[in-house]
């Protein structure tokens, strides 16, 4: 099974390493075939985000993180984007690169693997937020949320002894899907079973 296809099995149902300690690092390959290291990029802040071309919520936050990245590029904020596909669809990557306008890097050959090394679990899209130190400090599961990374990044770039409490290191935006669904089908047979009482009671001989 590919990587796509193993990312889009588990896609409801991410499944979380052990957080590592101390600082995160990655290695993959840019577009043009040259090793990139997390590590490179010491003394910045990093926001990773894991995609693919066939993932719909992934290309649907694409333009905020454009934005994201023009906005905070000369403040010390990265993006980078780790893309999972396999080369059954790593032709279609340049296309994309090119229709959504993305300058910041990305680079090829991410697995479930590299995802799991980080917390991220397997399932896309996913981030990571990593300090100036290499320390990550934010993991995002699912789709990103602009106000909250704004918030994160606006954090990080505070002065350390002024700064508010740290935003919460984990949000599963996965399991918050799951839960409104699931109270979203409670209600809905809430509201049938109470119907059906009522239409009995109506038959019911006075």
């Amino acid at each position: 099974m590919g990587v796509a296809a193993s990312l889009l099995t588990l896609c409801a149902l991410p499944a979380l390493a052990q957080e590592a300690e101390g600082s995160a690092d990655l290695a993959l390959r840019d577009r043009a075939g040259v090793e990139r290291r997390l590590s490179e990029h010491r003394g910045r802040i990093v926001i990773l985000n894991f995609w693919a071309t066939w993932c719909v919520p992934c290309r649907e936050e694409m333009p905020m993180l454009v934005r994201i990245s023009k906005e905070y590029e000369a403040r010390g904020v990265t993006v980078i984007g780790p893309s999972a596909d396999g080369p059954e669809t790593q032709d279609q990557i340049e296309p994309f690169l090119r229709e959504a306008g993305i300058t910041f890097p990305v680079w090829v050959g991410a697995t479930t693997e590299h995802m799991l090394q980080l917390g991220l679990g397997t399932a896309l899209p996913a981030t990571a937020v990593i300090d100036r130190e290499g320390r990550m400090v934010g993991r995002i599961l699912g789709p990103l949320e602009e106000q909250d990374l704004r918030a994160r990044i606006e954090w990080l770039l505070a002065d350390q002894a002024t700064r508010g409490p740290a935003p919460a290191p984990v949000v599963n935006q996965f399991e918050k899907q799951a839960e409104e669904t699931h109270d979203e089908h409670d209600h809905k047979e809430g509201e049938h079973a109470h119907a059906q009482g009522l239409d009995g009671a109506s038959t019911v001989p006075s």
